[in-house]
């Protein structure tokens, strides 16, 4: 078996040890008011784009995608189970909120499970296996290079599409023939849901709905998820067995933003990611009271500063060490 490296620890002092933290459990009031608050802003914000005024249509698109991103979070959440304390509750919200971020939850639900199991292993994790060094062929590298100096959301269309839609590539990675069922089951069923949205309420007016609301909410997300582990150094596990990394051990593959407070609240501290990868079972909502501060951490405005002085090639299928870039 290959072993990881130890934990790149900030300063003397060490990590709570997990059996501390057993009092930070889910919370029924957080998870109700995040739930509920993201309802009555996806139902407020659908109101205000059908009202007949331009000032109405930019508030509501601008609101909607706030909830589309913090949709993409409560299914997180959700998946982990650390929402709600309920199972039940967890699924239910996760296929609902799953359905608004345009991700079926039982894939979410597994190839999540799987990306924290091999967190540093960039070859074994799926969401990371397509980033790879490898040769890039021209047209890649264009339409790469492109999306990510034109702030084109590209990689959070494909990270969707490959990840969570793409059943042969999803099956590569989920052996039990169980899991695999149930994901081909969920997956039909949300497509199903989409084209009978569709076919009901039109094709133009889903678009001039919730269209200019969606790009801006993947936009940001092409922020948020490419910052939590590209151009961070990986280990390859070239087909052989290796031993997965312990959380606290995954806080050196994983990069964390400090957002502005109000906003890493209200997206339930989802740009702390090195300490979500350590403590995996503490609630979003409350990893603001674990006292440690992870490795790789940096202001949000000078991560994007940096990244974006990069090619996107460099940027996604190299790492700081190759380029020197402040990341």
């Amino acid at each position: 078996m290959i072993r990881t490296q130890g934990i790149q620890r900030p300063g003397a002092a060490t990590p709570p040890a997990p059996a501390s933290l057993a009092h930070l459990r889910p919370r029924p009031a957080y998870a109700v008011v995040h739930t509920l608050g993201s309802l009555l802003a996806l139902s407020g914000g659908i109101a205000l784009a059908l009202q007949p005024s331009w000032p109405a249509y930019l508030a509501a698109e601008a609101l909607l995608a706030v909830v589309f991103v913090h949709a993409f979070v409560l299914l997180h959440e959700a998946g982990h189970r650390t929402l709600f304390g309920s199972r039940r509750a967890n699924r239910l919200i996760g296929h609902c909120a799953g359905f608004v971020a345009l991700i079926p939850f039982h894939s979410w639900q597994h190839i999540h499970a799987r990306h924290h199991r091999f967190t540093g292993w960039q070859d074994l994790d799926a969401t990371t296996a397509s980033l790879v060094p490898r040769e890039i062929r021209l047209w890649e590298a264009a339409a790469t290079n492109f999306a990510w100096r034109t702030w084109l959301p590209l990689f959070s269309v494909v990270y969707r599409v490959q990840n969570y839609w793409n059943l042969r590539r999803i099956t590569s990675f989920i052996r039990e023939p169980s899991v695999r069922r149930t994901i081909r089951i969920d997956v039909a069923m949300q497509a199903g849901a989409y084209a009978l949205v569709l076919a009901y309420v039109g094709p133009v007016s889903v678009t001039a709905l919730v269209g200019p609301a969606l790009i801006l909410s993947l936009v940001a997300e092409d922020v948020l998820l490419l910052s939590q582990h590209t151009h961070l150094r990986q280990q390859l596990s070239g087909g052989r067995a290796v031993q997965p990394v312990a959380p606290l051990e995954q806080a050196q593959f994983t990069r964390s933003l400090r957002l502005p407070r109000a906003l890493s609240v209200l997206l339930m501290h989802f740009d702390q990611h090195g300490l979500h990868h350590m403590y995996p079972n503490v609630p979003g909502y409350l990893l603001s009271r674990i006292a440690w501060r992870v490795p790789n951490e940096v202001d949000w405005i000078n991560w994007i500063r940096a990244a974006k002085r990069l090619s996107g090639v460099d940027f996604l299928f190299r790492h700081r060490d190759d380029t020197g870039a402040a990341l």
